[in-house]
């Protein structure tokens, strides 16, 4: 018995100290517009126990009645951590006296001795309308299905319309509504062509609030808020947003008495369009060569696996760029090492977050590289270049540099230095002296002339037909390739699809080196055949340029070069979780079914 005694004692103590420790935090909540007129809630909130509340300045409204207090509290034990929390509430209503906008300032509160402070308010007071917004007490019509262009639009709303290249800009899309909105049967968005998109996440649910709209308040809804950047300089049009509403109207029938008592409703389409607008993009001042095409405020920061290593070691150095602005959209730096080290291309990835300031985020570069020889070496410095828009300045930043020691190896890699020696120019010695020609020579007549000699007409014939011959094989090469590229073409699909089924085969049998190489194969000879490009000539860029000439669609296109970038990587990086390996598998097999379709 004196256990539990004890025990609780110790909850309470504990319960005490949490509750005298915990930060007070004292709000004032109102709505951001009211009607003249209109009666309105204004409240606060105490998550401890006050005394003596001071209201802040209010003489542009009529106090109708408050304080009204309310106390909540609240306590939990979750694995074995109690909390408590309590909440004191005091409301009023109030009602505004004129039109305008007033800033309420902070009230406050003595908690234990201490006087505490609330939050600022801002509250606009607009003239009342003919309807109020919500459509709660609008009256009958006898005409139902039409809606008025004042009781319900869509607008399309850029924070900016001068930018530079390269910077972003925030659109949102925004209803406006005076009646009872049932939802929405089709929302059609511009294209933004012109621009690079990124999507802004929205809560699903879309909320109303209320909002102030030349003097008048409507039920508005956020819909959609996408960043832009645009990819060209001069004007650009952003298109119309056309909406088909679901709109809840009271219908007023003819010649019934219970018609004085009931209310009959109806569900009507109403369409709404917004106007276009036009965004001035301003070319970015020359610049240095270097440039990187990053726009924005960025950091840069560098680390190296190793500076101690043997010949043919494997060495990374890792660029991370993070900050905010087009960071997706963000080119490689480029790597100035010695001559004898051996570089492959970097690898990127990157990860970011849109919201209403932009993409903030970080872009980082593995450049992966291998020294041939003993020595000592130096990595320079990566220069890092972007455009600060706020500025109007390019700013450079650049990494450290590193100091290398390569020792020599185990004698295993002889064959790799002996192949390295080809990169090293010929030198020619002793270009002054000439061996002395020996043996016997062919001598010529003087005064014997070749022009015009039979020999000399013969050679001519022969070089004639000998062109015509090339000519003829040559267009039947032509003929023949035309027919050899229509087949691979036809044949593209299906050579990917048993190249991807070998990777599912790999897949089962947990081959990962296998798979991600049977998943490249198959995309790679897929291109190569489809858009009858020579394998060996096939890169990132100018696949990209291609898919996007047979109109396939950018989505596509950064889904392709993400599944070679994950499949490229995990190849230097084995050990991927098997699942991690289905869900590349069906994405790429979704991919391949998509640029199927778009391909023409």
């Amino acid at each position: 018995m004196r256990v539990k005694q004890l025990y609780l004692l110790v909850c309470i103590l504990l319960i005490s100290l949490q509750g005298i420790s915990q930060q007070v935090n004292f709000t004032m909540e109102g709505p951001k517009v009211v009607e003249l007129g209109e009666q309105f809630r204004l409240a606060f909130t105490l998550n401890a126990r006050g005394q003596n509340l001071k209201l802040p300045e209010l003489s542009d409204f009529d106090v109708l009645m408050g304080p009204s207090t309310s106390q909540s509290s609240s306590f939990q034990i979750v694995n074995g951590v109690s909390s408590q929390s309590v909440s004191f509430s005091y409301l009023f209503i109030l009602r505004a006296k004129k039109d305008g906008r007033f800033n309420i300032g902070p009230a406050s509160i003595n908690v234990n001795g201490t006087n505490v402070s609330s939050n600022p308010l801002i509250i606009e007071v607009v003239k009342g309308s003919a309807k109020p917004a919500g459509g709660g007490t609008e009256q009958p019509t006898s005409t139902p299905g039409s809606v008025s262009r004042s009781d319900l639009f869509v607008k399309l709303i850029l924070d900016r319309k001068s930018v530079y290249k390269g910077d972003h800009i925030m659109a949102t899309i925004k209803i406006y509504s005076k009646v009872n909105l049932n939802g929405f049967e089709d929302i059609s968005l511009p294209s933004f062509e012109g621009f690079w998109s990124q999507e802004v996440a929205l809560p699903q649910q879309i909320s109303l609030q209320r909002e102030s709209y030349n003097g008048e308040i409507y039920n508005v809804g956020t819909l959609k808020k996408t960043l832009l950047f645009p990819q060209q300089t001069g004007p650009i049009t952003i298109g119309k947003v056309k909406i088909d509403c679901i709109v809840q109207q009271r219908v007023k029938q003819s010649k019934s008495f219970f018609d004085d008592f009931f209310d009959n409703f109806a569900n009507v389409k109403a369409t709404v369009t917004s106007d276009p607008l036009t965004v001035t993009v301003n070319p970015l001042p020359a610049g240095p060569s270097d440039f990187s095409g990053a726009v924005g405020r960025f950091d840069l920061r560098s680390t190296i696996t190793s500076t101690n290593v043997k010949e043919n070691d494997a060495i990374t150095l890792h660029i991370d760029v993070s900050g905010n602005g087009n960071i997706k959209l963000i080119n490689a730096p480029k790597l100035t090492l010695p001559a004898d080290f051996e570089v492959y291309d970097p690898k990127t990835q990157s990860n970011f977050t849109a919201s209403a300031e932009g993409i903030n985020g970080h872009i980082s570069f593995d450049y992966l590289f291998l020294p041939r020889f003993a020595g000592d070496y130096t990595v320079p410095p990566v220069n890092f270049v972007y455009f600060d828009p706020a500025s109007g300045k390019y700013v450079t930043k650049s990494s450290q540099e590193f100091k290398i020691h390569v020792a020599k190896g185990d004698g295993t890699s002889s064959k790799a230095i002996m192949s390295s020696v080809s990169k090293e120019d010929v030198k020619y010695l002793g270009k002054d002296i000439r061996f002395i020609k020996q043996g016997n020579s062919k001598l010529t007549p003087k005064g014997d002339i070749f022009f015009g000699s039979f020999s000399f007409y013969l050679i001519y014939l022969i070089g004639i037909l000998g062109l015509l011959a090339l000519y003829l094989l040559y267009q039947k090469q032509i003929r023949a390739n035309a027919n050899v590229a229509g087949i691979k073409n036809k044949k593209a699909s299906k050579v990917a699809l048993r190249r991807l089924k070998e990777a599912s085969i790999h897949l089962k049998d947990s081959a990962t080196e296998k798979f991600y190489e049977s998943i490249t194969r198959a995309f790679w000879g897929y291109l190569s055949d489809k858009l009858t490009i020579p394998f060996a000539e096939l890169n990132k860029e100018r696949a990209s340029a291609a898919l996007s000439n047979h109109k396939a669609t950018e989505t596509v296109i950064n889904r392709f070069i993400q599944i070679l970038d994950t499949c490229e990587y995990a190849r230097f990086a084995p050990g991927e979780a098997n699942q991690k390996m289905h869900e590349i598998y069906d994405e790429a097999c979704d991919v391949m079914s998509q640029m199927e379709k778009e391909i023409n």
